[in-house]
């Protein structure tokens, strides 16, 4: 049962002394986006001379690796503790420090189950020109233990990438554009996470009405996404102001209907783009009817990316096949959406997500 007092709730503290007041076992699952410990020491410009918009956070600041080592270590001990036998964890991170989380991570008994590495498909270039472009982040995914049996819902990420399984290299965008909290022009948060890599995460490692923390809530991704997806949010948040965000922001969610959060049960030249990512995207949205060329057949997207039509339930392409009688079929063309008094072909989203279109 579920502790009332944490049911859809933020909390404006110092997460490890909010962590300490939380009952043993309460998580089904655990997203965690910590201080990175980035060590900028110079202000960063542009050829143009111009400020760049770095992390230089007092957050994000520690005296040394001793001090944000004890830092990690704690959190994690009390992420442990709350977490459910059968739970998981992910930790983002960055060079800067997801090797000294993971080391910590496995000292404290976790059962690492995947790297993930989050390819940012728009990173900040490199301006001095120094090193390689940081384009990526890493994601740890572990169990409580190594005998925890955790969710992880195979079919609906398989779904999700086009009946491909999902691999561990996640090719999505960094935060911006409408969904970019900001304040006067400016960001609200520095690091703030695109709600399409939360839907992910939460879609593969949780089940609807499942209590899902975030003790690092910032601006809110981890408990918006979790809103709109049919999970219980409990978040905790040291500053004020992101605390604030963070909350409006979460107000003015809109849950999707609960009858399109069902899940796939589990089984055991251009660059190809998975009708999975026009769902995490939103650029069609889970509850959006497609139809086929004549308009006979009404299939309902739901927000893993599959779709269903009567008894049927999948893919765009085996649902499509199956009506057709036929052993595949193309999803993309097969499929159709309303704009305006016109179906157009569902690819013609896709088109929207290829490079120079």
């Amino acid at each position: 049962m579920i502790n009332a007092n944490l049911k859809n709730k933020i909390i404006n503290g110092d997460s490890i002394k909010e962590l300490k007041k939380i009952p043993d076992e309460s998580f089904d699952l655990i997203f965690s986006d910590p201080p990175y410990n980035l060590q900028l020491r110079n202000q960063l410009l542009r050829p143009d001379r111009s400020k760049v918009d770095a992390v230089n956070d007092k957050w994000d600041q520690f005296g040394s690796f001793k001090v944000y080592d004890n830092f990690t270590l704690n959190w994690l001990k009390e992420c442990k503790r709350v977490l459910k036998k059968n739970g998981s964890i992910w930790v983002i991170g960055s060079y800067h420090n997801i090797f000294r989380v993971g080391a910590k991570i496995q000292d404290l008994g976790f059962w690492i189950l995947n790297d993930v590495i989050w390819n940012k498909n728009n990173p900040m270039p490199n301006f001095r020109g120094t090193r390689f472009t940081n384009a990526h982040e890493t994601l740890i995914w572990a169990s409580k233990d190594k005998n925890s049996k955790y969710t992880f819902n195979y079919q609906s990420l398989k779904c999700l990438n086009d009946d491909l399984q999902m691999r561990s290299t996640w090719n999505l965008p960094i935060c911006n554009g409408k969904e970019r909290l900001k304040d006067n022009g400016k960001k609200v948060h520095s690091t703030q996470k695109p709600e399409a890599l939360l839907h992910r995460i939460l879609l593969a490692s949780s089940n609807k009405n499942d209590l899902v923390l975030d003790p690092f809530l910032g601006s809110g991704t981890t408990a918006v996404v979790a809103k709109k997806l049919g999970r219980i949010f409990c978040g905790i948040e040291k500053d004020k102001k992101y605390f604030e965000a963070a909350n409006k922001r979460i107000k003015n969610t809109k849950p999707i209907k609960d009858d399109y959060l069902d899940t796939l049960q589990n089984n055991r030249s251009k660059p190809r783009i998975p009708f999975g990512s026009l769902v995490e995207l939103g650029i069609i949205k889970p509850g959006t009817s497609i139809f086929d060329p004549k308009k006979k057949i009404n299939a309902k997207i739901m927000a893993d990316g599959s779709i269903k039509y009567q008894q049927s339930e999948g893919s765009i392409h085996k649902v499509a096949a199956k009506i057709l009688g036929a052993e595949s079929c193309n999803g993309w063309t097969y499929w159709h959406y309303q704009s305006g008094n016109t179906l157009k072909p569902i690819d013609e989203l896709r088109q929207r997500l290829r490079p120079n279109n």
